[in-house]
């Protein structure tokens, strides 16, 4: 028994193990300590049992029975005081700490620093202060936890003056400014106390080169580092992870393959932190092959490492073997953090698996981090892009708080749903929530006003975006703008809008204009912006493939044979169209006449089951959305069996009936295909959502969600 103190005290940390331990000798504890009180002679001895009985209670997080045991032991001393004082500061229980900080016999600078430092800690700023300027002494720790503490709460100026006043400066003092000033924005500030610095050691120099990477100076990071280097100074294994970093923002292949060589020099390539920063370097640099052999090699993966290989793979868009990934953590008993949870849904989010981002968000349910802010973000994005904006607006609105991201992500996915109403009322309370809306925002607002056809509301939200000195207008606002103007019909104002302009038009700008030109059908206009378009990007198909479907719908094949050969003549290749369902996990894709898939039959079956319900409701074939020089029989079959027609017919015979179908298509759905969807999900009673290049369409009982105008 007379060593039972010493087993409890060698548990370094309150791991699971330990906390059943304290539940399940929890009496026996106390026995153990009344019973060693009574028969030890010494006051020493006592004393240290009662010392590890608190210690380990507070370790568990079981402030109440610590403190009952702290008010059984005879004369506590002040480092038992002074153990409680801190406990209680750690789980936010400041008034306590106080109380029991004013009744403390004796207090030495150690306990006066604990009480400031829990102050800090607990969000206390003015009562932290008072207890500074009481202290009867001071030492140097004493200094710093108060500077630390205007540093922390951003009042800087009152830093510095402190700082000038302290009778003696260490190196640590020394960082807390600099760490102070990085933290706050004002780097010249920083570099201007590093180098003044009559000593500096590696936190120094570690502090300044993450300081500098972080606010955007990169290659100056580096090239402190390689100053440090010729300094002397041996690097640590912070030094190391924080360079990394550096690297893998500007990809600096080279330097970090050296920075890896030299790791495995000294010894440093297992650290668990140092291995995850070179993942995540070399997943910058598009090396994911050397992300994977890094976390094999590593001797103690942890939740950080599988966290930092499956957003690996998210960067480069392997977001199946992401997946395989996160799942394959949660087989090997590794639970995941906020971080694993967000890069996860990002994955779902690239491959539009609905079905994979609902079971991860039950899972992050759970384990209670649905809540996080950056889960429930990831969560918005990821119903957004997967089609399912309710689920999307539900996440939302059970948000207990919210960040800039959050009001983005909303007001962004109820644009591309063409739900601009719901966008603009978010927006509302985004406003009366005095959050500062920033570039984002009013590229979704914009989008919105474009999508559902709002055109004063569009001119009033450019016209407030263009008055805000703090927002940068950059080109997505002009496009969004000209897009504005060129669906509600305006093509020669949007023109002339662009002309302008005080920045140059760039491509996607015309784009937006030739696009509308398509709508409108006004080739004198689309001419032109076409014109702009192959002069800005002669290699680029979307230009030349806009214009040729414009000239197609308005029967003009010799123009439409003239695009076709000045793209094959300058080896332009056009982007193909395709759709796909994801269904189960796997991604089923189709391309206009696509007969290679397996259920190829029941497909056509279907689709010819359904053409003839359509001719019985009246749809006639819009041949003009057949965009080759071909008989009108010929028009109307290829027209039947689009890319997004054959994905719908896929889903009607694979998922079970009333269930939402939802297909992605690339490029732009076609007017006559658009019309004939409408009259599908009337005929199987379904709602079909279509996300082409453009925006999602909600087919439901015969209409869609865009009113025609998309």
């Amino acid at each position: 028994m007379r060593n039972f103190p010493a087993f409890i005290r060698s548990f370094k940390c309150p791991s699971t193990s330990f906390i059943i331990l304290c539940n399940g000798f929890s009496v026996i504890v106390k026995k153990f300590a009344y019973s060693s009180m009574v028969v030890m002679n010494s006051a020493k001895q006592g004393t240290s049992v009662w010392n590890s009985v608190i210690q380990n209670y507070l370790r568990c997080g079981k402030l109440d029975d610590a403190r009952r045991v702290f008010d059984e032991t005879p004369s506590p001393d002040v480092y038992l005081y002074t153990m409680m004082i801190a406990g209680y500061s750690r789980n936010d229980r400041l008034y306590e700490a106080l109380q029991l900080f004013y009744k403390m016999p004796v207090r030495d600078v150690v306990s006066w620093n604990s009480m400031m430092k829990g102050c800090l800690d607990c969000g206390n700023l003015d009562i932290a202060r008072k207890i500074f300027y009481e202290m009867p002494e001071r030492n140097v720790i004493s200094w710093t936890t108060i500077i630390n503490g205007f540093l922390q709460f951003g009042r800087i100026e009152m830093a510095e003056v402190l700082f000038h006043k302290m009778p003696s400066k260490d190196t640590a003092a020394w960082n807390s400014m600099i760490f102070g000033y990085c933290s706050h924005n004002r780097i010249n500030d920083a570099l201007r106390f590093f180098k003044r610095m009559p000593f500096r050691n590696v936190i120094s120099w570690t502090t300044m080169i993450s300081g500098m990477d972080q606010q955007g100076n990169t290659d100056k990071a580096l090239f402190l580092f390689r100053q440090m280097l010729d300094s002397g100074m041996i690097p640590t294994s912070s030094t190391f992870c924080c360079v990394l970093t550096a690297s893998a923002k500007i990809s600096a292949f080279n330097q970090g393959v050296q920075l890896h060589a030299h790791l495995i020099k000294l010894g440093y390539v297992f650290d668990a932190f140092v291995s995850t920063s070179l993942i995540t370097f070399y997943a910058n640099c598009e090396k994911i092959e050397n992300c994977s052999k890094i976390f094999q090699e590593n001797l103690h993966i942890n939740v950080v490492m599988w966290t930092a290989l499956l957003t690996g793979y998210g960067l480069n868009n392997k977001h199946e073997d992401a997946l395989d990934v996160f799942y394959n953590m949660i087989k090997v008993g590794i639970l995941p953090n906020q971080s694993t949870f967000t890069s996860a849904l990002n994955s779902c989010s690239g491959l539009e698996a609905l079905d994979s981002g609902k079971e991860i968000h039950g899972r992050a349910i759970k384990l209670g981090l649905d809540e996080d802010v950056f889960v429930s973000n990831s969560l918005v994005v990821m119903y957004s892009k997967c089609g399912n904006i309710h689920d999307a607006t539900t996440v939302f609105n059970n948000m207990s708080s919210r960040n800039i991201v959050s009001w983005n992500s909303i007001i962004v996915g109820s644009a591309q749903h063409g739900c601009g109403v719901l966008a603009l009322e978010f927006f509302d309370r985004m406003v009366n929530a005095k959050v500062q809306p920033d570039g984002i925002t009013f590229v979704g607002l914009l989008t919105a006003c474009s999508h559902a056809r709002m055109l004063d509301k569009g001119r009033e939200f450019f016209d407030l975006l263009t008055r805000d000195a703090s927002i940068e207008v950059k080109s997505e606002h002009y496009a969004c703008m000209v897009d504005i103007l060129g669906r509600s019909g305006k093509l020669e104002e949007a023109e002339e809008f662009i002309k302008i302009m005080p920045v140059k038009a760039n491509s996607m700008v015309w784009l937006a204009l030739l696009s509308a030109c398509r709508v409108h059908h006004n080739l004198e206009v689309a001419k032109r912006a076409a014109q702009h378009v192959f002069d800005l990007e002669p290699h680029s198909s979307a230009g030349y493939t806009l214009l040729s479907n414009l000239y197609a719908s308005a029967g003009k094949w010799n123009d439409v044979s003239h695009i076709r050969w000045m793209m094959k003549h300058r080896g332009i290749v056009k982007q193909p169209g395709y759709s796909w369902v994801t269904l189960k996990g796997s991604k089923h894709r189709f391309v206009c006449g696509d007969r290679s898939h397996p259920l190829n039959d029941k497909i056509y079956q279907k689709l010819d089951l359904l053409g003839a319900k359509l001719k019985e409701l009246g749809h006639v074939p819009d041949q003009s959305f057949a965009l080759h020089d071909v008989e009108d029989e010929q028009k109307e079959v290829m027209l039947s069996f689009h890319s997004e027609r054959l994905a719908i017919g896929f889903a009607l015979v694979s998922t079970v009936e009333g269930s939402t179908i939802r297909v992605m298509k690339n490029l732009r759905v076609c007017g006559d295909c658009h019309s004939a969807i409408k009259l599908i999900s009337k005929i199987v009673g379904r709602e079909i959502i279509v996300r082409d290049s453009s925006r999602f369409h909600h087919f439901r009982d015969g209409n869609c969600s865009c009113g025609d105008q998309w």
